[in-house]
């Protein structure tokens, strides 16, 4: 069982949902990065999702593309962000996934990254803009180095394509809530249940669900049917407001406390 496997297991014997939140990598520093994912861990994340920057995340709302240009103004790559996850690991077992365009990582090189993310300790890829009908190349090189492959649905997905993900996933499945890019509502979409519903159908494996989840309300909400809450852009915006101050870490962490407190 990989470590994403052993986590959704022991929270399943333990009757209980799981959080995973959402950071950019180097907003507003790579320093800070490390320090987030160590708090993130103390604070009862079940997965940590680790943003890399680009200059082009056409998924991602206005807040999470403010973070990517602040920290691509740092003018660092992913070597620098897998240095920073092995850096974290020496204090923390939770599960850590990249979470990227898929240029960036093809630009680094395919089979250089499964074999360095392995290294550094990260245990899974999701890449927004690969489809499963040509993720075949990147998800062996996955396998081939015990990274699990995580696929996103929609509501607009059909029952084949739901099929496909079924087949192809691993580690857990990110159902995006609604159509559109990311970013906090203040009412969560009636089809993530659907959804997560009809996906069920075709897998055994954990549903997140993200996009839009920005309240204790929403994350207490989406554990009545889903494995666990995805945060992303509401974790982000206090990193912003928090700017490069000292107080940015103690934050988040009380943020992330208040939203799991349901």
């Amino acid at each position: 069982m990989s470590r994403i496997d052993e986590t959704f297991a022991s929270l399943k014997a333990e009757n209980r949902r799981g959080f995973i939140p959402f950071i950019t990598a180097g907003d507003p520093d790579l320093n800070t990065t490390r320090e987030l994912i160590l708090e993130l861990a103390r604070g009862g994340a079940t997965v940590i999702e680790l943003g890399i920057p680009f200059t082009d995340p056409m998924a991602d709302g206005p807040v999470i593309q403010r973070a990517s240009e602040r920290a691509l103004r740092n003018d660092f790559g992913i070597s620098d962000v897998l240095q920073v996850v092995s850096d974290a690991r020496q204090e923390t077992d939770v599960p850590i996934i990249l979470f990227s365009y898929f240029n960036p990582l093809l630009q680094f090189g395919i089979e250089k990254l499964a074999r360095e993310a392995k290294s550094a300790g990260v245990d899974g890829i999701l890449v927004t803009d690969l489809v499963p009908e040509e993720a075949n190349q990147f998800a062996s090189a996955l396998r081939a180095n015990d990274l699990d492959m995580i696929f996103l649905i929609a509501p607009t997905s059909t029952d084949e394509r739901l099929k496909m993900v079924a087949e192809r996933a691993s580690g857990f499945i990110y159902a995006v809530s609604r159509a559109g890019i990311t970013g906090a509502r203040d009412q969560m979409s009636a089809e993530a249940e659907k959804l997560v519903r009809r996906m069920r159908r075709f897998s055994d494996l954990p549903v997140a669900v993200g996009f839009g989840i920005s309240t204790p309300e929403h994350v207490a909400d989406v554990g009545r049917y889903a494995d666990a809450a995805v945060v992303g852009s509401a974790i982000v915006a206090e990193i912003e407001r928090g700017g490069s101050s000292t107080e940015v870490v103690s934050r988040v962490g009380e943020f992330v406390r208040q939203l799991i407190s349901k």
